[in-house]
């Protein structure tokens, strides 16, 4: 059992540090281009394009997980441990495709992976919104205004 949660801290620590060099990119790449203009077409494919780098990022972490599941030995396949990882890790569970006993805990240690990753997803790109609107804000611009 200790062996396993030892993987499973292994492939944790392997997911947080794709989210931390994926979301260091897309800050890279935020600093370089120019801050948008806040028109809706503009600011929605600004959002388009980090939400596409996000879910990119969790599919690659989802794929670790599953790779794991698959060498071990604890899928038949590696499309049952992609689909099985995904569903885990987005904390759905249908349950339709369950580890074996021994790696139940791993399974638990990937939801808790998946939550925190999201987590970070969402605190990013509230961060992205928070800054894009933040100036006008400031200024008391109309377009800002609630209400």
């Amino acid at each position: 059992m200790v062996r396993r949660l030892l993987v499973a801290c292994c492939l944790m620590a392997v997911c947080v540090t794709i989210h931390a060099g994926g979301l260091t990119c897309a800050i890279r790449w935020l600093r370089r281009s120019p801050t948008p203009e806040l028109r809706f077409w503009t600011s929605t494919r600004l959002f388009v394009l980090v939400a596409i780098w996000i879910v990119l990022l969790h599919l690659v972490e989802i794929s670790v997980w599953a790779v794991a599941y698959f060498s071990y030995g604890a899928m038949p396949d590696l499309q049952s441990a992609l689909y099985f990882s995904a569903v885990t890790y987005t904390t759905t569970g249908y349950g339709d495709l369950v580890l074996p006993k021994e790696w139940r805990l791993d399974g638990g240690v990937e939801a808790l992976t998946g939550i925190l990753m999201c987590g970070w997803s969402t605190g990013f790109f509230f961060a992205i919104v928070n800054r894009l609107y933040e100036p006008q804000a400031r200024s008391g611009t109309p377009a800002n205004r609630s209400g």
